[in-house]
């Protein structure tokens, strides 16, 4: 009786590998983007318990702009050292850091019940998404690769970019119900990401390292970055900027508007309200898959102009409306999402693999800027006194300006970056993502 045998898989080695080493970078891709949602969605998980936190603290809207723009510093500052962390420690060594850290400031935010201890974590969760955001992606991009060297990466960097957006819907969403149904709203919320980040860190742990850039192509990393996909990161990156500020200044307000112009203060709906509005995001990802690139701007751009006209009618009608608020936040959401999908698709596709992290550092960069700025300006003009429909109509009419303003300056980068391939009869490999 003869045995079959498992056929071997080529590696990018040149060598050949049993199918079990393919499986254990599937599972390992798995367990990546597990980590990677874990740590995302505690970037968002206190959004629904501020109204919560301003009573037992005493805050103001200021403070609560403050506690922002720490968290939004940790993040930034994170994603600018990223690229060196991973030179040094590897894709993996950066993740579990990530988690642990993620973890870290859960325990904080759980056990020191004072504004202090608010403000640290807050700083540390910044830290532990930074790490993740820059890393995840493209760890997952290069787990893909060794799984199959053959295979096309799209589906993992759509998969990577949908659990970025998506993830951030679903902390508020955890938060939220836990704090509307269950005693001790500011503790169990974090013990619950301390316990998942426990067995996210153990499925990073088992995951192979993907390998870093030697010191010498680290060096020539700029050198050998394509000039195509440093065309498109600047005005990919304000693209993506314009985008997250318009999901910012719906974030950033709906808590309040929901208690005070809709009077509805529900834990439960002020976290499933930031659950719609990112989860559109990750609906529009997955309905664009087979659109021309350009097409993808432009629907995304109509999106979100429109969803913003629509918050700012919601809230100055004589009856304001839920329902229209609703609708226009999950229209926002959808724009940035696709927006975001589409930028990183470009930038990624035109930018040789060691630079990968490097450039995803820079788009996300842009996304956390533009997520922090609406919430830090409006929590500024509401402590000056100004109203919130006010508020909302001033940063909206700014954000639609600055959205309408990034696509048009992109639709005119990827014109002109298209023209000398269409020239010399080369095949572009992201006209459509």
């Amino acid at each position: 009786m003869s045995v079959q045998q498992t056929p071997p898989i080529a590696s990018d080695d040149g060598h050949t590998r049993p199918a079990v080493a393919a499986w254990r970078h599937r599972s390992a891709f798995w367990a990546v983007a597990f980590a990677f949602l874990i740590v995302m969605a505690s970037a968002t998980l206190p959004s629904p318990l501020y109204g919560l936190y301003r009573i037992r603290d005493h805050l103001s809207a200021f403070t609560v702009t403050v506690i922002y723009a720490i968290y939004a510093g940790g993040t930034i500052a994170a994603l600018l050292s990223v690229r060196f962390v991973a030179a040094r420690i590897g894709r993996r060594g950066v993740m579990l850091g990530a988690v642990a850290t993620m973890m870290a400031a859960a325990g904080l935010h759980a056990a020191w019940k004072a504004l202090p201890g608010l403000l640290v974590g807050r700083f540390i969760t910044g830290v532990a998404v930074g790490l993740a955001a820059g890393t995840a992606i493209t760890y997952l991009i290069e787990l893909r690769a060794r799984e199959n060297p053959n295979a096309s990466v799209i589906r993992a960097r759509n998969i990577g970019t949908a659990v970025n957006v998506g993830a951030l819907g679903i902390g508020p969403l955890i938060g939220g119900f836990l704090a509307e149904w269950v005693k001790h709203p500011l503790t169990l919320p974090y013990l619950v990401f301390v316990a998942l980040g426990a067995i996210a860190l153990i499925g990073v742990a088992t995951a192979p390292e993907t390998g870093t850039p030697a010191p010498a192509a680290a060096a020539q990393s700029k050198a050998s970055a394509s000039s195509r996909s440093v065309r498109l990161l600047v005005p990919g990156a304000l693209a993506t900027l314009a985008a997250f500020a318009a999901n910012g200044l719906f974030a950033g307000l709906s808590g309040l508007f929901l208690a005070t112009t809709f009077h509805h203060p529900s834990h439960a709906l002020s976290g499933a309200t930031l659950f719609v509005v990112f989860s559109s995001g990750v609906a529009s990802q997955l309905a664009t898959n087979r659109l021309q690139a350009s097409r993808v701007f432009v629907l995304g751009t109509i999106s979100m102009l429109i969803g913003l006209a629509l918050i700012v009618i919601a809230v100055r009608l004589s009856t304001p409306s839920l329902a229209l608020f609703l609708i226009g936040g999950a229209l926002i959401g959808a724009g940035a999402g696709a927006v975001f999908k589409g930028t990183t698709g470009l930038v990624l596709e035109a930018t040789a693999p060691e630079n990968r992290l490097a450039m995803t550092s820079d788009l996300l960069i842009a996304l956390f800027v533009g997520l922090s700025i609406p919430v830090i300006g409006a929590g500024v003009a509401l402590d000056r006194g100004a109203s919130a429909p006010d508020t909302v109509l001033g940063f909206a009419i700014l954000v639609g300006l600055g959205v309408a303003g990034a696509g048009a300056l992109l639709g005119h980068t990827l014109k002109s970056a298209q023209r000398p391939a269409s020239a010399s009869s080369i095949k572009t490999p992201n006209t459509s993502i």
